[in-house]
């Protein structure tokens, strides 16, 4: 009987594939061990995927690379953020055209192409021709898409293998947590920079504001503005003049937020200007109204009421450009109790080039009280919906004829936000109140 031998030997074709296999996979490990090396100190989303590409094409010997991010705030479902080619200088940059994102919308899993134009997934497709192979892995972040990592052209007369395809799956698979994070990380500082710049805009807006109420004997004189984010398009203001005047208005500019902000200081600039050059308030408007045409985009606008009180010979002269309509309660030798409505003067600023703005004086009796509001005042919604309303106005100057001026403010503030409850506030409300003592 022959003893059965200890050991088979290994034929030399297997021990051959066998230590290529461990060649290959000890390749790969180093690959993806200088990947993360490479981009896990990071915070730069574009160095990332721009450090991504090259190493991938050199992992699978391609040509060209790209990364193709999910932008959902776009039109688009997907955008290219980044390209990076690494070839030489006559191959021109290629893009990944929607058929394939749409593919891998769908998808959502690697795909190989070493013929595209016999690819039957892809009938009628317009291929670049210079793309002779391609392969594409999908950047996944809890099964959602958000991204694509594509190169082109296998180096040499070979094409893309599986090996390849498992490798570069590998590589974005590794790296798509990485790319959000720097994208996250890089929204959060877009944001706080946001902030600071809007809390310095807030500081300047707060500066243009008067610093204080005009002190004027036989009159009490008070304005507030509270915006409905950190910068709003209201404003208000007192201006100086000589022979016994104060010039003062109340605008509301279109929109809200930074761009309302900047236009409204540029409208305080105008009106200021044209205060200094003691215009009539029907003049004031016209010459204002043109600069704004002139100097803002057609949806762009303001209302504005601007009026000059004589608080020598007790009268006051306004213009009301599309503003809503200022309440004047009567408590003195004319009529009691008498509410009426400033609304002579012409249409909201920077609509017509020119317009023909008109003008009225009426008088102001001991105890006659002038609010000038905005539309955060009136339009405030409630939590069902429904507008604070113009009647509030008045019920609560009825309610309090001898009120202060800065006494009256507070109450009205205090309405509106009674009204809206736990709703929050969604436009700037501002307030000019003048009572004649």
């Amino acid at each position: 009987m022959v003893p059965e031998p200890d050991t088979f030997p290994t034929p030399p074709g297997a021990l051959e594939e066998e230590n290529k296999r461990l060649r290959r996979a000890v390749e790969e490990l180093t690959i993806l061990n200088d990947l993360a090396r490479a981009i896990g100190a990071s915070h730069n989303s574009q160095e990332i995927m721009n450090t991504i590409i090259r190493r991938s094409l050199r992992a699978v010997n391609a040509e060209q690379g790209v990364i193709t991010l999910v932008d959902e705030k776009a039109n688009q479902p997907m955008k290219t953020l980044i390209r990076t080619m690494v070839s030489s200088a006559e191959h021109q940059p290629l893009h990944l055209n929607q058929s394939l994102l749409g593919w891998m919308y769908l998808n959502k899993r690697p795909l190989l192409i070493n013929d595209p134009a016999a690819d039957d997934r892809f009938k009628g497709v317009r291929w670049d021709n210079t793309v002779s192979s391609l392969l594409c892995v999908p950047l996944l972040i809890k099964s959602e898409l958000k991204g694509v990592l594509t190169v082109y052209n296998k180096r040499g007369t070979t094409v893309f293998t599986e090996e390849d395809q498992r490798l570069l799956a590998i590589i974005a698979g590794q790296s798509s947590q990485i790319i959000e994070t720097a994208r996250l990380y890089e929204e959060e500082q877009a944001l706080v920079h946001m902030r600071e710049e809007l809390r310095l805009a807030l500081g300047i807006q707060v500066g243009l504001l008067p610093k204080s109420s005009p002190q004027i004997p036989g009159y009490d004189i008070a304005g507030r503005s509270i915006p409905a984010e950190v910068v709003g398009g209201d404003y208000f203001d007192f201006i100086p003049m000589e022979e016994g005047q104060l010039a003062f208005c109340l605008g509301d500019i279109s929109g809200k937020g930074m761009p309302a902000a900047v236009l409204m200081a540029n409208l305080q600039a105008t009106i200021r200007g044209q205060t200094l050059l003691k215009c009539s308030p029907k003049e004031c408007m016209g010459r204002s109204n043109t600069l704004l045409y002139l100097s803002t985009d057609p949806e762009k606008f303001a209302t504005l009421f601007y009026g000059i009180l004589d608080f020598r010979n007790h009268r006051l002269c306004y213009c009301n450009a599309g503003h809503e309509r200022p309440y004047m309660l009567t408590s003195g030798a004319r009529e009691t109790g008498k509410l009426a409505r400033l609304d002579v003067g012409g249409i909201i600023l920077g609509c017509v080039e020119q317009f023909p703005y008109e003008e009225t004086y009426v008088p102001l009796d001991s105890g006659d009280v002038v609010v000038v509001f905005s539309d955060g005042v009136t339009e405030a919604m409630s939590e069902t919906g429904e507008e604070c309303g113009e009647d509030n106005i008045a019920r609560l100057l009825a309610e309090n004829p001898k009120e202060s001026a800065s006494g009256l403010i507070d109450k009205l503030v205090a309405s509106v936000r009674k009204h809206a409850g736990s709703r929050s506030q969604t436009d700037d409300i501002t307030l000019v109140v003048i009572r004649r003592e």
